[in-house]
């Protein structure tokens, strides 16, 4: 030992080559050992070996500095500097220079800088050592064996047992630096980064450490209550729970005589800035820092147990079981460090075990969970242990039902149902609860406490509905029911919860208003706002005119009825049932209260004296609005249904009316009791449906049942509405009469059927008009009568109604305007020249209607009764050629078509019966005409598909400056 070598490096040196010298197998075994352990063991642990030794330098916590300076990592700690024992450490691949309390086991660790460099050196205030690679190779190349050895390694020499003396000093402030030049292959700046992720972990594993710096960043841990790491990141707290002892003798004995005897436990979990638990994921086993023992329980464990020479896994035997079951012991203790509703989130999660020691150490801190006292029990301020304790599955009943369910736990809500379970908590079903409180007695408000707690499960649980089918409810009237299906939720005043409560009509049960709750309507309570109570009333009310004929008293049901009614505000007909409530009438008979109409109601006036509607008896002392509401008459009632099925309402020819019309009603707003007004009373009737809105509208709907039954059995004038058309309506002027004047609105005339327009909707329609058109004794004008046939005719094409279906008329309105019955129908016009008009029929200039109107009449057409043909050829003429012709095209802006007609002087026609002649005719597609301005605009309207202008045409050929005329 010298100045310069105060830990007598070199003897270290001889005694260690000779040792190899004496024994090569040794410097292989040596060299073997320390590669194992950098390239195995403690790969990747440079930092926390490093950390470790600074924790263990420590009297009290202290500082952990790394730099990196010209490409060498510095790690500088605090503490005791090094001495002679601990070079001697650092020389042993096994040895350590800790006894005692001390952690980590200094030598062994150390070969962790080997990852990063060939050349590490440990500067201490008592002298420094360092470790070389390139001199241990120099140190045994005189020894032939030992050269044989390295040569047979490639060079490599166990760098960490050879030792010289290095005599700088740590940096001021620290006791001793590690230096590390990197080798070329390591990243520096990436080193430091991964050291960053490690330091929280480092400070809560190691308590001689209190602050680690790593370039420019710092953490600093400050113990208290809570465990507080300040880093660049923010502040991290965490909950720490530690417990120390000695090993039994027994189990000290098996650790051998450098081990020390006292073990330490320290559960770590992380906190939020309210104390509530950050349940950790994935870990791993910290003894006291990291191996690759990976664990699944919320918090971390960091504990003195054996590992094994690489640090890396647990040494099993029977220390390393004590301290887990001393582990396990610990645990709940930290539960019982936060509050009740968050302990559950550090019971271990059902699932694998992610390691042995995982497995090994849920399994006790399972079994020491069941065993102690920590979750809240309902109804007091103790604390209860899992393996008595029993859950409710419905959160907010254990304090309810406390009195009524011992040992119960009040951690209810479904977040912590599978920590119970794992913990095999007894859980109580919601059936067994409905057993349990079935026959107790308590205040109704303690009753909707429990509805409310109840409630959650209700609506989540798919079999809570049938579990809770018996639970106990309170009733107005002082009685328990077994079950909520068949009670009422009442909400109203007290007067009327007072008269449900004692009646028994409908079999209405009201739940007590003071243990009413949602709830119990989705386990089948009826709702109870009065519209709700009334609807309950409905097969009541349906029944009441049977149950008075039989003799039952059902003056508390009129009473109730009329009640709801009023307080729910029901509308006219939005209650159409209602109006079977049985009343009495004027004459002390009892009718349905839509068979009864107020006294001095105008409807009365307009019905027929034998007429089914009777009076209201005036004993039933209620406003006129409610009565009107039920059903009582004032005026015409409705019956209303937003989607009908069929003709199924009781309504006079209902179903005539479904059947004509073109499609099914998809809406049926409809006036009832038409039928029973008496024929000279319609003009009243009328007057009263356009006054009330309802009755109004239902008159105006389309194609709907009121206005359709009205145009067909009301009476106005002595005839049905649509015999009558309206005084504006000339076109129809012979065919229909006009209406007379009876002070009626214009509107409702046309909403009964007084026509304003020719319409045929029907078969019986058409039959209608053909038998007004083959009336003689009506002077129906030339234009009436062809727009009646073209009328005719465009029904047939659009299938309003087939052929078949119209009986043909006895006699048809002719072009002569008469009536025959041996005729035809006009289906060209230049059969006119050759065809009496009293035998035939025409459809207008339209002559594509001739077809339809002649099926329609079952009359031939006029081409298939005459045949003739043009007595002389003619001289043909371009279309083009004739200049009047082109003149007359271009101002009507016509193209001059091609070809061109036949042209006489004089048009003959033979015929069967004699020669006619004839301004124009067409014989087989081609034109004949006379050389006039008429015949030849006729033969070149036709020509050019343009009838309709064949005066214009005739004008324009006569003479072009018609045009402007």
């Amino acid at each position: 030992m010298s100045a310069t070598d105060p830990f007598d490096t070199a003897a270290l040196r001889a005694a260690i080559v000779g040792a190899w010298e004496s024994s090569p197998t040794r410097f292989r075994e040596d060299a073997n050992a320390e590669e194992d352990l950098y390239l195995g063991g403690y790969r990747d642990r440079l930092l926390v070996e490093l950390a470790q030794n600074a924790a263990d330098a420590a009297d009290e916590p202290g500082t952990l500095r790394v730099s990196l300076v010209d490409n060498e990592l510095r790690a500088a700690n605090t503490g005791h500097p090094l001495d002679a024992a601990g070079v001697a450490a650092l020389t042993s691949l096994r040895a350590s220079a800790k006894r005692g309390g001390g952690v980590g086991q200094f030598g062994i660790g150390f070969a962790a800088v080997l990852a990063v460099t060939d050349d590490p050196v440990v500067l201490s205030a008592n002298g420094g050592v360092r470790f070389s690679a390139e001199d241990t190779r120099a140190a045994v190349a005189g020894h032939p064996d030992l050269s044989a050895r390295v040569a047979e390694r490639a060079g490599r020499v166990p760098v960490l047992r050879l030792a010289w003396p290095a005599g700088e000093a740590p940096p001021a402030g620290f006791a001793t630096e590690v230096r590390l030049p990197l080798r070329s292959d390591v990243d520096g700046a990436r080193l430091l980064e991964n050291f960053a992720a490690q330091a929280v972990d480092l400070l809560l594993a190691l308590p001689g450490l209190r602050r680690i710096e790593i370039a420019d960043q710092v953490w600093e841990r400050t113990d208290g209550d809570r465990v507080r790491v300040q880093g660049p990141d923010g502040v991290s707290t965490w909950l720490v729970h530690r417990t120390s002892g000695e090993f039994a003798q027994e189990v000290a004995d098996t650790l051998g005589v450098e081990a020390r005897p006292q073990w330490t436990v320290c559960w770590a979990l992380p906190v939020d800035g309210h104390n509530i638990p950050q349940p950790l994921g994935p870990d791993v086993l910290h003894a006291p820092t990291p191996t690759d023992d990976r664990l699944s329980l919320p918090a971390r464990l960091i504990a003195s147990l054996p590992i094994e020479p690489s640090r890396r896994r647990l040494r099993p035997g029977p220390a390393a079981d004590a301290v887990l079951a001393e582990a396990a012991r610990a645990y709940p203790v930290l539960l019982t460090e936060i509050a009740v509703e968050h302990r559950t989130l550090l019971v271990p999660k059902a699932g694998f075990p992610l390691s042995e020691v995982d497995d090994r150490l849920r399994e006790l801190v399972l079994a020491e969970l069941r065993q102690a006292k920590w979750l809240p029990q309902a109804g007091s301020a103790k604390l209860i242990a899992p393996a008595r304790a029993r859950v409710l599955d419905a959160d907010g009943l254990a304090g309810l039902l406390s009195q009524v369910l011992p040992d119960l736990a009040d951690l209810s809500d479904q977040r912590h149902a599978a920590a119970l379970a794992a913990l095999d908590v007894e859980r109580i079903g919601l059936a067994d609860v409905v057993e349990s409180i079935t026959g107790i007695t308590r205040p109704p408000s303690w009753w909707r406490e429990l509805y409310a707690a109840l409630a959650p499960a209700v609506d989540t649980d798919p079999t809570a509905r049938t579990e809770l089918g018996g639970l106990p409810v309170p009733l107005a009237d002082g009685r328990t029911l077994p079950g909520p299906r068949g009670t009422v939720l009442m909400d109203g005043d007290a007067d009327l919860l007072d008269l449900l409560a004692h009646t028994e009509v409908g079999s209405l049960r009201v739940v007590h208003p003071e243990a009413a709750h949602p709830m119990l309507e989705r386990l089948g309570a009826q709702p109870g706002g009065a519209l709700d109570v009334l609807d309950g009333l409905q097969e009541a009310v349906e029944r009441s005119l049977d149950d008075v004929e039989s003799g039952v008293d059902i003056d508390n049901l009129v009473q109730v009825v009329l009640r709801l009614v009023r307080d729910a505000g029901v509308r006219v007909g939005e209650r159409p049932w209602l109006g079977a409530l049985a009343l009495p009438d004027s004459v002390g008979d009892w009718r349905r209260a839509d068979e009864l109409a107020l006294p001095g109601s105008p409807l009365l006036d307009v019905l027929d004296e034998d007429s089914p509607i009777g009076v209201l008896s005036s004993t039933i002392d209620w406003p006129e609005s409610v009565l009107i509401s039920l059903g009582v008459l004032d005026a015409f009632a409705l019956v209303v249904d937003d989607a009908p099925t069929g003709p199924d309402h009781d309504l006079a020819d209902e179903t005539r009316w479904w059947d004509e019309a073109p499609e099914p009603p998809h809406r049926l707003l409809a006036v009832r009791d038409l039928d029973l007004v008496t024929p000279d009373a319609w003009p009243r009737a009328l007057r009263l449906l356009a006054a009330e809105p309802e009755t109004w509208r239902a008159l105006q709907e389309p194609r709907g049942y009121t206005g359709w039954w009205i145009a067909r059995h009301g009476v106005i004038g002595g005839a049905a509405p649509t015999e009558w058309r309206m005084p504006d309506a000339s076109e129809l002027a012979g065919l229909y009469d006009v209406v007379p004047d009876l002070g009626l609105d214009p509107r409702v005339l046309t909403a009964i059927g007084v026509r304003a327009a020719l319409v045929l909707d029907t078969p019986d329609d058409a039959e209608e008009l053909l038998g007004r058109l083959g009336d003689l004794d009506r002077g129906i004008g030339t234009g009436a009568v062809l727009r009646a046939h073209a009328a005719l005719a465009e029904a047939v094409i659009d299938e309003v109604f087939d052929p078949s279906d119209v009986r043909p008329p006895a006699g048809v309105r002719t072009l002569a305007d008469t009536v025959a019955h041996d005729c035809s129908v006009l289906d060209a016009p230049w059969l006119l020249a050759v065809v009496a008009e009293d035998a035939v029929v025409s459809a207008g200039p339209d002559f594509a209607l001739a077809e339809s109107l002649a099926d329609l009449l079952d009359l031939p057409l006029a081409s298939e009764e005459v045949a003739g043909e043009p007595s002389s050829a003619g001289e043909f003429v371009p279309w083009s050629d004739l200049g009047a012709v082109a003149a007359a095209c271009e101002l009507l802006g016509v193209a001059v078509p091609d070809g061109g007609p036949m042209v006489h002087d004089k048009l003959i026609i033979r015929c069967a019966d004699g020669d006619r002649p004839a301004p124009w005719w067409v014989q087989a597609d081609v034109a004949h005409c006379e050389d006039t301005p008429q015949a030849m605009a006729r033969a070149l309207a036709w020509t050019t598909d343009r009838w309709e202008d064949r005066h214009t045409l005739a004008e324009l050929i006569e003479d072009p400056a018609n045009h402007l005329i």
